[in-house]
């Protein structure tokens, strides 16, 4: 029997990556899924899955991660993806530094550092897929998304440098953007943006009225939002095809926004993009 194939799959409690990690253990797959609190391990593990802490933030449980990762199955890592993260909302010029500088954090630079720390595994096996959930807002850019929008900016543009410094190696990476997406993201965006957005008194504040009302749910739905599944779909493309792709976009909307940026002029896709909502 061929042997299982390993992939650490992160932010798991919720959303893409609980549905990913179930979906990729019932392929066959074994799943190796993180969780930053550990009240969200027992639901994971009741389903045959191997849960582990780690929080992006904290570069030492990164570290615990890979270690342990590497102990339980004999130094074997076929595939990464990178998932867990969170939004912060607001305009930019009301974004505290220590905001924009945690949203990094979480965002990237740990992304970066469990990328990094797991790579040598897949050189010494010559082979390996490392995937990242981006977002069409690291292609396109979104008004009161800034700091969300400048993380994933930044990882579509180191991953893509991966990926053409990888090449040969036998380790693709890809990169999927969905749009809308059905999980708890905005709920968690709206504890943000009370955290650290001076509502009240912003230059903003008319705007941030229907901002928060899409957040908590009371203001319009989103047609085109889908379910999980639909970043599976594409996640089992890039981790099993020979020719895995660079770019991945999900949602009709993600599609749009790229097709527009590369067909209309600059000015005009920036306006369009200042009165989309």
């Amino acid at each position: 029997m061929a042997e299982e194939r390993t992939i650490v799959v992160t932010g798991c409690s919720s959303g893409i990556g609980a549905h990913c990690a179930r979906a990729l253990k019932a392929d066959g797959w074994r799943v190796f899924a993180t969780v930053r609190k550990p009240e969200d391990l027992a639901g994971l593990e009741a389903d045959g899955i191997e849960a582990l802490l780690m929080d992006y933030a904290r570069t030492e449980t990164i570290s615990e991660l890979v270690g342990a990762v590497l102990e339980r199955s004999g130094g074997r890592i076929d595939a990464l993806f990178n998932n867990g993260a969170y939004g912060q909302p607001g305009a930019v010029e009301d974004l505290s530094t220590s905001a924009l500088r945690a949203q990094f954090e979480a965002n990237f630079f740990g992304w970066h550092e469990l990328t990094r720390q797991v790579i040598p595994a897949m050189r010494k096996r010559k082979e390996g897929r490392i995937v990242q959930c981006s977002s069409i807002l690291g292609v396109v850019p979104y008004r009161y998304r800034g700091a969300y929008t400048a993380s994933k900016f930044a990882l579509e543009g180191l991953s893509i440098t991966l990926r053409m410094e990888l090449q040969g190696s036998g380790i693709h990476v890809s990169l999927i953007e969905p749009g809308p997406i059905a999980t708890r993201f905005t709920a968690n965006a709206l504890a943000k943006i009370k955290e650290h957005i001076d509502v009240r008194n912003s230059p903003h504040a008319a705007d941030y009225v229907r901002q928060l009302a899409r957040l908590d749910g009371s203001g319009p739905v989103n047609r085109h939002k889908l379910g999980p599944e639909a970043v599976y779909s594409v996640l089992k493309h890039a981790l099993n095809s020979q020719n895995p792709r660079p770019h991945y976009p999900v949602t009709t909307p993600a599609k749009q926004g790229m097709v527009l940026k590369r067909l209309l002029p600059a000015d005009l896709f920036y306006r369009l993009m200042r009165w989309t909502d």
